[in-house]
C-alpha cells in the first residue's frame, strides 16, 4: 500500500494535500469509516479513488505505510475539508486515484522526507560530473583512481612488459646461437642457381644508327664489368682450371682471377659499344651465387632462339663454359673479393633479323642442375628480348 503527499505551501489557508493510493477493496473500507464522508462518492466507480486533474504521479513522494496503523491516524471528520475531492475529476484508465484534502492535520508518516527522484537532481550536479570524474577534488581521484592504485596499475605493468621484454630477448639469443655467421642454416629451396643478364633488361630495343637510344646498355655493361677489370683481378688467385678450388680448412678465402679480356669481342676493351653500333648486341649471362655449390660435370650455356630460322650465336669464353676452379662459394663475408664467372654471348644478327623481335632462351646444361622447371622460368635459364631498328 502506497500514499502520495506533497506539501503545496506552509500557509494555514492552504491544506496538506494528501493522495491515498488503496486498492479498491481497503478504499471501501475507508470509506466505511467515521472518515468515510471524505470520500467522494461516484456511481460509475463505486467510490474508486481517483487522480487530482493536471498531476502526475512524480509530483509526490513515495512512502511504504503499513494497513494496520493508516486508519488510527487519519484526521477526525470535521477535520476534513469537504466538497474538494469533488473538484478532481477521475483519472485515465485503469490506474485510478482519490485525493483528500486534510486540515491542519500531519501524522507522523507525512513529515517524512520523500526520496528525490533522478529527475529532481541539481543541474549544477550534472554539468560537473565529468568534471569530477577527471579530477574529483574531494576524494583526490583522477579518471576514477587515487595516485596509489595509478601507481599500482604503473609498476605491474612495468613489471609485466619488462618480463615480456626479457622473455623475448631470450629466446632470440638462443635462436642465434644456432645459427652460423657465414653459412645459411636452410638452404635446400635454392640448392640450384638461377640465370640473369645483363644488362638488367628483358627487353633490348634499340636503333643501332643513334648511339642515344643503346648508350643506356653500354653505359650499364660497363659499370658492370669494373669489378672484372685486369688491374683488379691481378691481385686475385691464378688458379688451376678443371678442379674445385678448396678452400675449407683456410680462415680468410681465396679469390679465383677473371679477367674482363676473357670476354674478347664483349669485353668492351676491343669495341667500347659491345657491338651495338653495329647491330650485333653482347649480352652478359651469369649464374647466382649458391654457397657451397659443386657442380657436377662441366656446365655451359647453351642459347637458341625462338624461332624456326636460325640465329647464329658467339659465345665467349670459348664454348660458354663455367670453369670448375670458381666454385665452391663460401659466402659474402669470407669470400668478400668473389667474382662470379661470366659468359658473354654475341647476337650475329643480320639485315634480314631487323625490325623483328626475337626471343632468346639460354639454359645452363652439362650438369645436374635443373633449367626445365615450370614453377621457376629463371631456376637454371632466362629468357630475353632483342630488337634492332636502323
Amino acid at each position: 500500500m502506497l500514499g502520495l503527499v506533497t506539501q503545496t505551501s506552509n500557509s494555514p489557508s492552504r491544506l496538506v494535500l494528501a493522495a491515498l493510493a488503496l486498492p479498491r477493496r481497503e478504499w471501501n473500507a475507508l470509506c466505511a469509516t467515521p472518515w468515510g464522508s471524505a470520500c467522494k462518492s461516484r456511481p460509475d466507480h463505486k467510490n474508486t479513488p481517483i487522480k487530482p486533474k493536471n498531476t502526475t504521479y512524480s509530483d509526490f513522494g513515495v512512502w511504504n505505510i503499513a494497513h494496520a496503523p493508516l486508519y488510527p491516524t487519519l484526521p477526525p471528520p470535521n477535520a476534513i475539508s469537504a466538497g474538494v475531492g469533488s473538484r478532481w475529476p477521475c483519472g485515465e484508465g485503469n490506474l485510478e486515484r482519490s485525493c483528500l484534502a486534510l486540515g491542519n492535520w500531519s501524522p507522523a508518516w507525512l513529515n517524512s522526507t520523500p526520496a528525490m527522484s533522478n529527475k529532481e537532481k541539481p543541474e549544477e550536479q550534472n554539468q560537473s560530473s565529468w568534471q569530477d570524474f577527471i579530477y574529483n577534488p574531494r576524494t583526490g581521484e583522477f579518471i576514477g583512481r587515487t595516485a596509489c592504485s595509478w601507481a599500482l596499475i604503473f609498476l605491474f605493468y612495468l613489471v609485466f612488459y619488462g618480463f615480456l621484454a626479457g622473455m623475448f630477448t631470450l629466446t632470440m639469443w638462443v635462436m642465434l646461437q644456432t645459427l652460423d655467421d657465414h653459412t645459411p642454416k636452410y638452404r635446400d629451396r635454392v640448392s640450384n642457381p638461377g640465370l640473369v643478364i645483363r644488362p638488367r633488361s628483358m627487353d633490348i630495343l634499340f636503333n643501332r644508327t643513334d648511339p642515344s637510344k643503346y648508350q643506356q646498355y653500354v653505359q650499364h655493361l660497363e659499370e658492370f664489368l669494373t669489378a672484372y677489370n685486369d688491374s683488379m683481378q691481378n691481385n686475385n688467385e691464378l688458379c688451376p682450371m678443371g678442379v674445385y678450388f678448396e678452400q675449407d680448412a683456410e680462415e680468410v678465402k681465396k679469390v679465383c682471377q677473371f679477367k674482363r679480356s676473357l670476354l674478347s669481342q664483349c669485353s668492351g676493351l676491343l669495341d667500347t659499344s659491345f657491338g651495338y653500333s653495329q647491330g650485333k648486341p653482347c649480352i652478359l649471362i651469369k649464374m647466382n651465387r649458391i654457397i657451397g655449390l659443386r657442380p657436377p660435370g662441366v656446365p655451359y650455356i647453351n642459347c637458341v632462339a625462338k624461332r624456326e630460322s636460325f640465329l647464329q650465336i658467339q659465345y665467349f669464353p670459348s664454348e660458354g663454359k663455367f670453369d670448375k676452379m670458381y666454385f665452391p662459394y663460401y659466402g659474402k663475408r669470407l669470400h668478400a673479393n668473389y667474382v662470379q664467372p661470366l659468359v658473354a654471348i654475341k647476337l650475329l644478327l643480320s639485315k634480314e633479323d631487323y625490325n623483328e623481335e626475337i626471343a632468346i632462351e639460354c639454359k645452363v646444361e652439362g650438369s645436374d642442375l635443373r633449367n626445365n622447371d615450370d614453377r621457376d622460368k629463371f631456376l637454371g635459364r632466362v629468357t630475353f628480348r632483342v630488337k634492332v631498328t636502323e
